[in-house]
């Protein structure tokens, strides 16, 4: 049996199924390079699904981790820390808001944003107590908690762990009229992705954000924007929102958030809404702690200078021109994305999502498959074009091109 062979059969004798991970083993990583058990290196093209953004091993988040794990690491939040409070700030003015609530996962963000909106609903808006309703998008991802999938699109996600959380209305994705229909007089928030990442990189047509926008604004309903996977530069701005100028009531932000160091997330939003919550009516052990919000804040010191930023749109340029003509070629049906992210749609005749993502693999790149036929391509923002061309002419020579 070898190295791998031994990783995976250890890894799968007492771990119960969740994700089906590529037969791999990783044992070390640097920037955008992964080295397995083995000894062979990979080109990471899929980045932790955008939680390192700013590579494997970043030497300022690893020194701002390192600094304070001599220091102090959880206090709870019995007790004020610190960190918190530069933490709180930097990341309400990177935003444009006024208030934070940290939590740990993207999840548990959402569900906080959820309890957010629920409760503006009720003490704001006037609802009346248990009525509330939250329109979603088919195909969203948003996490898979059991509040969660109860308004998934997605069978695999959602089938036997009912019975299902009500309060939710799903539209189909980038149709304003089909979401106008739905918004009623009960209606306290509109969740959405900026461009939906599990669904295969889809980007809504052009005005749809805006229509949102002015959508909920006018109907007195929050604008709830899900930037887990799009926000914090992989688009080529800080948020995907700010490709058409739109800022919501409410930003949910997880994964690149913690650099792929420690799990971050946070709601952030103004003091009308997120000041709706009074102490003990929300919280978290671990959410804000002194060794998350360390790394975090060198994750907001980093976008602050707007250099991932300016490089994803660049590097995003350059892949995107370079993987739009393979689409309708045969290989490829549908290329989709912004910035450094892309979704392209696999012609069934040159196997499943899959299929490829192993081929690629064999080949020294990591990608992963969603939905059977799309395989999704999202280095780290720091990776080199002559990195990200040698993996683009391995997808080439996989896909026979």
């Amino acid at each position: 049996m070898t190295s791998t062979e031994r990783g995976i059969a250890a890894a799968e004798a007492h771990s119960a199924h969740n994700y089906h991970p590529l037969p791999v083993v990783v044992a070390t990583a640097e920037g955008a390079w992964m080295t397995d058990v083995a000894g062979r290196r990979y080109l990471d093209l899929l980045a932790g699904y955008s939680a390192l953004n700013f590579g494997h091993g970043n030497r300022r988040l690893l020194d701002a981790a390192r600094a304070q794990l001599e220091r102090v690491t959880l206090t709870s939040r019995a007790f004020h820390h610190d960190r918190f409070g530069d933490f709180c700030t930097r990341l309400a003015e990177l935003c444009g808001m006024e208030l934070v609530l940290p939590m740990n996962t993207g999840a548990e963000a959402v569900e906080t944003a959820i309890k957010t909106a629920r409760k503006w609903g009720y003490q704001v808006k006037g609802v009346p107590d248990g009525r509330a309703k939250i329109i979603v998008a088919d195909d969203n991802f948003h996490g898979r908690t059991t509040t969660i999938v109860s308004f998934s699109t997605d069978a695999e996600a959602r089938a036997d762990f009912g019975p299902y959380t009500p309060g939710f209305e799903s539209v189909p994705y980038g149709d304003l009229a089909a979401l106008a229909a739905a918004v009623d007089e009960h209606t306290v928030a509109v969740l959405l992705e900026p461009i939906q990442g599990e669904a295969g990189v889809l980007v809504p047509p052009a005005g749809y954000l805006p229509g949102v926008r002015k959508l909920t604004r006018d109907r007195d309903v929050l604008f709830i924007a899900d930037e887990i996977q799009s926000g914090l530069g992989r688009t080529g701005r800080t948020f995907a929102c700010e490709h058409e100028d739109v800022v919501p009531d409410v930003y949910v932000l997880g994964k690149a958030l913690g650099g792929g160091v420690v799990p971050v997330s946070a709601v952030v939003s103004s003091r009308e809404v997120l000041g709706v919550f009074a102490p003990g009516e929300h919280g978290s052990t671990f959410g804000g702690n002194p060794l998350a919000c360390a790394v975090a804040l060198e994750v907001i010191a980093m976008l602050r200078t707007g250099e991932f930023q300016q490089r994803a749109t660049e590097l995003g340029a350059h892949l995107h021109r370079e993987l739009g003509p393979l689409a309708g070629g045969g290989a490829v049906d549908a290329v989709r994305g912004r910035g450094l992210w892309a979704g392209m749609d696999i012609n069934p005749s040159r196997g499943s999502g899959r299929a490829v993502s192993e081929r690629l693999l064999a080949r020294g790149v990591l990608v992963k498959d969603t939905h059977g036929a799309t395989i999704r391509i999202a280095p780290p923002l720091m990776i080199s074009k002559a990195d990200l061309d040698w993996g683009l002419d391995q997808l080439r020579h996989v896909l026979g091109i």
